[in-house]
């Protein structure tokens, strides 16, 4: 029993290590998004840092029209980089998780 145990914490330590690797690797991860029409592009990494904007010089004529786009369409990249954040976090978890007896009937 107690060696079970010893696997147990270092499968669980070594979960942990994958998912700080996981969350660095995201860092470096970008998502490009563009507004419909092509006139604005959001970069942002994984992790929900904005990288990049890119502004069309016909945008800059109406404030109300770019600042409606860089809701939108930054909204629409978090939604992304969320999305890919979760799902790459999720299956370090799960591929780490110790195989205890009934723990899957738990989701």
């Amino acid at each position: 029993m107690f060696g079970d145990m010893m696997g147990m914490m270092n499968k669980i330590k070594e979960t942990q290590q994958k998912v700080e690797e996981t969350k660095e690797r995201l860092k470096t991860v970008t998502i490009e998004e563009k507004s419909s029409d092509g006139l604005l592009k959001v970069t942002i990494s994984a992790t929900r840092e904005i990288k990049n904007i890119s502004v069309a010089d016909e945008l800059m004529q109406d404030k109300e029209q770019l600042e409606d786009y860089l809701v939108l369409t930054l909204n629409k990249a978090i939604s992304k980089a969320s999305d890919i954040h979760e799902a790459e976090l999720a299956a370090v978890a799960k591929d780490g998780m110790p195989d205890i007896p009934g723990l899957d009937q738990l989701k």
